[in-house]
């Protein structure tokens, strides 16, 4: 483990917000969620090195569900996120791409039946599968590409998890042509899901990004934002346990932390080695009656912080200056 300053301001100055244990691969440690005192950027600290960060990266967290309803969902998606390209399409002539964190090259691929020439940044071995388009397996800041060479860097849920996301930053700035675009999705730590809730992938998830906190990245490295899209138009961050919460600190006047988090409906079936189906479910209920109510108004709360731009998944879009 490493303790780290501010990756955006280099601040030292910092408060704990909350601490929580791995919840996709349960063990013993537990991980700190702070926030900087000069810019507000989250990050977890103390944190795993990235050669320690490997192990909470097990095989199963890259294997996919290839079912029809998998299948259609990735077609959904990958409209929503080439949706932020169309401009780029429509001014003529054939774009490069390059989709850092491109697993196993299903966007890129996407992209290159529309007409781009695509290529990849991939350190997972779920790059080895790809075998149609160049795939650079080093950190995107590492890569033999310095100089301006894509009209478009997108990076879909990535700079969440890297150790240097400033570098990230500063690398897109670096081979993008000038008026390229830079298109990137994030967690929102405006969000109650995000700061609130314990819904990020921790430790897997290292930095926790602002409105504020990304604008600054942005100035500093040459972009002009386009456009920030709070929603649920690419992935999902649904505020789960948001009645749990509020019970507790609105009504009750108390605070949250993540021993009074309700076990998830898999959680409770696992600790209670139950199979999926009614039985469960009623057994669920009867354990955590608020998550059932909670998951029911899950549309009306959702909706109502997409009008508050408090979602818990912002998508910005910033061009190259």
């Amino acid at each position: 483990m490493e303790t780290v300053r501010c990756n955006l301001c280099r601040s030292e100055r910092h408060t704990a917000l909350y601490e929580m244990p791995d919840r996709l691969f349960p063990g013993d440690e537990c991980f700190t969620v702070v926030e900087c005192s000069e810019c507000g950027l989250g990050f977890v600290n103390p944190r795993p090195t990235i050669t320690e960060i490997q192990k909470y990266y097990p095989a199963e967290y890259f294997q996919g569900s290839p079912t029809r309803d998998h299948d259609r969902y990735l077609r959904r998606r990958f409209a929503a996120e080439a949706k932020y390209l169309e401009e780029l399409e429509k001014s003529g002539g054939r774009k490069r791409l390059l989709d850092v964190g491109c697993a196993t090259g299903e966007f890129p691929e996407f992209m290159a039946a529309r007409g781009w020439d695509v290529e990849g940044v991939e350190v997972s071995a779920a790059s080895q599968q790809i075998k149609d388009f160049r795939v650079y397996t080093e950190e995107f800041q590492d890569i033999p590409v310095n100089e301006p060479t894509y009209d478009a860097v997108t990076a879909w849920a990535v700079l969440e998890h890297v150790h240097n996301p400033m570098a990230y930053f500063q690398k897109a700035a670096r081979v993008l042509k000038a008026g390229g675009l830079f298109v990137f999705l994030v967690p929102n730590f405006q969000s109650a899901a995000s700061r609130h809730l314990f819904c990020e992938d921790v430790p897997r998830h290292l930095y926790f990004f602002k409105r504020e906190t990304v604008g600054r990245y942005l100035e500093s490295t040459g972009f002009a934002l386009v456009k920030e899209v709070n929603g649920r138009d690419v992935y999902k961050m649904a505020p789960n346990n948001w009645l749990t919460y509020m019970v507790r600190t609105r009504l009750r006047g108390r605070e949250y932390t993540f021993r009074d988090v309700p076990l998830t409906s898999k959680e409770f079936r696992r600790k209670h080695h139950l199979q999926s189906g009614i039985a469960a479910a009623v057994k669920y209920a009867a354990y955590s009656p608020t998550s059932v109510i909670d998951r029911m108004l899950w549309p009306i709360i959702e909706s109502a912080q997409i009008l508050r731009r408090t979602y818990g998944i912002s998508t910005y879009e910033a061009r190259k200056t």
